[in-house]
């Protein structure tokens, strides 16, 4: 499984929400950094999901 993308998409909302942030726009900056907080523990359950998957198919 590729999570780069998952995580890439993850950086890119953190950013947007710290330009919302330093800018004013406090709804836009909530919504953004929910949006990152989703994908990059998305990522991160995928990736141990990946990884159990692995250990387990090994002989």
């Amino acid at each position: 499984m590729n999570f780069s993308n998952l995580l890439h998409w993850a950086i890119i909302f953190l950013v947007v929400a710290l330009v919302a942030a330093l800018l004013g726009f406090g709804g836009v900056a909530g919504t953004a950094m929910e949006g990152a907080k989703l994908l990059f523990w998305v990522a991160i359950i995928l990736a141990v999901v990946a990884f159990v998957i692995s250990l387990v198919r090994k002989p």
